[in-house]
């Protein structure tokens, strides 16, 4: 582990003391896990600290946990993971909370401790169902505005549930359910048993 690293491990302990469920580091990055209850605290005191200062969120998305290791996981299925840069000291800090509810799943949002978590935590209330308290436009960003259910959900079919297409004799964008029907890949084998072999 590099010197950067340990300080700024020991600036995260010291800050955040008992606040900061779990610290790892690998591959040269440092995650920290914190419970949902204090998500908006703690990502207030890493971007005001002064031993930290994380000045700019890169990066916020959600994960769904209900296939992570081959379904052996037992534990809360969403969560939302962000990345923060602090430009003053150069080193970045990648923080992992889980919903508290797997069917609700809610964190509070951080639109008003940085803006730029605005557009990312729509597109993780989009993809995966996480609601966002306290914040103000949370909305469907890339998907229709019609669309049924949270496409990387893993429990989402590969499919979907509804298909759109234009009917000409309606003169519209219409929905229907699905027409593709499922298929099964055979393998073809194209060599001969002993092909290549003298």
């Amino acid at each position: 582990m590099t010197t950067k690293l340990e300080t700024l491990e020991a600036g995260l302990r010291n800050a955040l003391g008992d606040q900061l469920q779990d610290l790892t580091v690998a591959l040269g990055e440092i995650t920290i896990l914190v419970k949902a209850a204090n998500y908006l605290p703690v990502m207030q005191l890493l971007r005001d600290h002064a031993d930290l200062r994380f000045e700019e969120l890169i990066d916020l998305c959600g994960v769904d946990y209900s296939t992570y290791g081959d379904g052996a996981y037992d534990g809360p299925r969403f969560a939302v993971v962000t990345h923060l840069l602090s430009m003053t000291h150069n080193w970045r800090l990648r923080v992992r909370v889980f919903a508290p509810d797997d069917d609700m799943p809610m964190v509070a949002s951080l639109v008003n401790v940085w803006a730029s978590a605005d557009w990312y935590e729509r597109e993780a209330f989009d993809f995966y169902g996480i609601l966002f308290d306290g914040h103000g436009d949370l909305r469907r960003i890339l998907t229709d505005y019609g669309f049924i259910g949270h496409p990387f959900r893993k429990d989402f079919p590969v499919t979907g549930y509804v298909e759109m297409r234009y009917d000409p004799e309606q003169q519209r964008v219409i929905y229907q359910p699905v027409t593709i029907e499922p298929r099964e890949n055979v393998p073809r084998v194209i060599r001969e048993e002993n092909y290549g072999i003298k």
